[in-house]
């Protein structure tokens, strides 16, 4: 039982004066504005709904800031990249899974994430053959530890590519066949609970065949869960679906598939004018990375396209280059800047830019998460942010500029305290299990030598 004090809250309805949360059983029993603190209440600043991070590879936590370095050919890109991921995920078993994955848990709620979506693929221990659920078990445990709020979505990866059907190096060790890979997501729905629920996924069109998607887009919609699948990362992918297939990535899926609400493709950078429009009528759900996508130089997705066809979008930080919800939404808006030489792209339905892009990563990772109810309201999960109203980031901001300078303002955020569940897992700015947290994952890194 916890009772919160807003001198400022972001509603439903927009921003309120006093506003006073009564938190019980890890939802939001009542919200009262215009109204004073109790001798109890925690006193808060300022206080906004927690965000989403739709799409995470946790595991790629341990490689951020380690394949920067030019190789000898001087012709870096995202498959040379690839490479390098692919040799890390061979090393990565369940003890160092369970403390990267901790690591990057508490990172993303320390910057303002309450929930994740784990886009998973390493289901079997380097060396092994077992489909002993391992490697999801040790995801559960770092979520139990950091207190994010998880949804799953194990990953089929069955091939190398369009026109090779058997996975290749690497790829062995996280490949299963359809079936295996519906036995493994039938038990871990088994182990769902009020903060772990979990959807399903295909990592990409060139990794599946076009009947084992249909299974799976079978199970999303019968058991009506989230589906997320890569789509139209590279240029290379929509030459190669070109060439085997006759249609660009995106155009295929719409035309092959019904593409709805639940369904969430991630990047979808290569679109045509087209697939864009069509993309956004679907009512699907794009989840954008702009610090990966920029890392990997995979392009610009066509936003403002995307947008004024009445697309959906939600963030997420993937290969964890960078865990800031806010500096995602201050590069998503700052590359469109860039190609089209104008400012204030994203401002569609709202003349501030902040306050439209975090309404629209709010909405759009409920979405990509399968939440039901999301923000500061009455029988929503009390998942929220408190921040220092006298930092120097807010300070002389009014309702119109609070979120403009959390977006925009490239400091430290002013986070003083983050809640999942009606449980405070960040405290005066950091996790309540940094120390331990920090010393596992330094370990797991010496044990798997992340450098190499």
């Amino acid at each position: 039982m916890t009772d919160i004090f807003a001198r400022k809250a972001l509603l439903q309805k927009g921003w309120a004066d006093n506003v006073r949360l009564a938190v019980r059983a890890g939802r939001i029993q009542s919200v009262a504005c215009d109204t004073s603190s109790g001798a109890a209440d925690f006193v808060a600043g300022i206080v906004i709904p927690g965000l989403c991070n739709a799409h995470s590879h946790a595991f790629q936590r341990s490689l951020a800031g380690r394949t920067e370095q030019r190789s000898p050919a001087g012709k870096d890109n995202f498959w040379s990249w690839r490479e390098r991921m692919y040799a890390l995920a061979g090393r990565v078993d369940a003890d160092s899974l369970d403390a990267i994955a901790t690591q990057a848990y508490s990172e993303m709620l320390a910057s303002g994430y309450t929930s994740v979506a784990e886009f998973h693929y390493l289901h079997r221990q380097p060396g092994s053959d077992e489909n002993d659920d391992v490697m999801f078990h040790a995801l559960r445990h770092a979520a139990g530890k950091s207190g994010i709020r998880v949804t799953y979505v194990p990953v089929l990866y069955e091939r190398a590519g369009f026109d090779r059907p058997e996975p290749e190096g690497h790829q062995k060790l996280f490949a299963f066949d359809i079936e295996s890979f519906l036995e493994h997501h039938a038990r871990a729905s088994q182990s769902a609970t009020d903060r772990i629920s979990v959807g399903i996924g295909a990592h990409s069109l060139r990794a599946v065949s076009k009947e084992s998607l249909f299974e799976i887009a079978r199970i999303a919609n019968d058991a009506d869960i989230p589906l997320h699948l890569h789509i139209a990362e590279q240029q290379r992918e929509v030459d190669q679906c070109l060439s085997s297939n006759g249609r660009r990535p995106v155009r295929w899926l719409l035309e092959n598939f019904a593409v709805g609400e639940r369904w969430c493709l991630v990047h979808a950078t290569h679109m045509d004018a087209d697939e864009t429009e069509s993309l956004a009528h679907s009512r699907a759900v794009v989840c954008l990375c702009p610090s990966t996508e920029a890392n990997l130089g995979d392009g610009l997705f066509p936003l403002h396209e995307f947008l004024s066809a009445g697309g959906q979008i939600a963030i997420g930080s993937d290969s964890h280059i960078s865990i800031n919800p806010f500096e995602e939404l201050r590069w998503l808006e700052y590359g469109q800047r860039l190609a089209s030489q104008s400012r204030n792209v994203a401002s569609l339905q709202e003349s501030h830019v902040g306050r439209e892009l975090f309404s629209r990563a709010l909405i759009g990772g409920a979405q990509a998460s399968g939440q039901t109810q999301t923000g500061l309201q009455v029988g929503a999960t009390a998942d929220l942010v408190a921040l220092y109203d006298d930092d120097p980031m807010l300070v002389g901001h009014d309702d119109a500029s609070l979120l403009d300078a959390l977006v925009f303002s490239g400091y430290r955020l002013p986070i003083e305290r983050v809640m999942v569940h009606g449980d405070w897992r960040i405290i005066d700015g950091d996790h309540i299990d940094r120390g331990e947290t920090r010393s596992a994952y330094a370990a797991a890194l010496q044990r798997i030598g992340a450098a190499q």
